[in-house]
């Protein structure tokens, strides 16, 4: 496992979304669906407003690997559920800084129970 590098965590946390796309079972990837992207210290986040049910969401469930794409940086990655209970306000108030520009029913699907439910961390593979 590698760690992200100070120039990816920066483009990556400044773009405005995020090109996603599982790994499936075969090892071909499906195809990537932009998503919104957060950064907590050193590490990346990404939730599903719609919970486990997004295709998406479903697709890193598969194998728990796939590739993103964002702010110019192309990584393969591992998709970690994220358990830590004590990390979801601080993930909640990355959303709204970063998203503050958005009206609030655009970004409280992102800070509700079902979404904290569907976050995972993006490891650099």
């Amino acid at each position: 496992m590698t760690a992200w590098t100070s120039d990816e965590l920066d483009a990556i946390a400044t773009a405005d979304e995020l090109r996603i796309a599982p790994r499936k079972p075969d090892g071909t990837l499906r195809g990537a669906v932009p998503i919104w992207v957060v950064r907590h210290g050193d590490d990346l986040y990404v939730r599903s407003f719609k919970g486990g049910g997004a295709a998406w969401y479903r697709g890193t469930q598969a194998t728990h690997t796939g590739h993103i794409e964002s702010g110019g940086v192309a990584r393969d990655v591992t998709f970690a559920d994220e358990t830590d209970p004590g990390l979801g306000d601080a993930l909640d108030a990355a959303y709204r800084a970063k998203y503050r520009n958005y009206s609030a029913s655009i970004v409280n699907p992102m800070l509700t129970e079902q979404a904290r439910g569907a976050t995972l961390r993006l490891v650099p593979r």
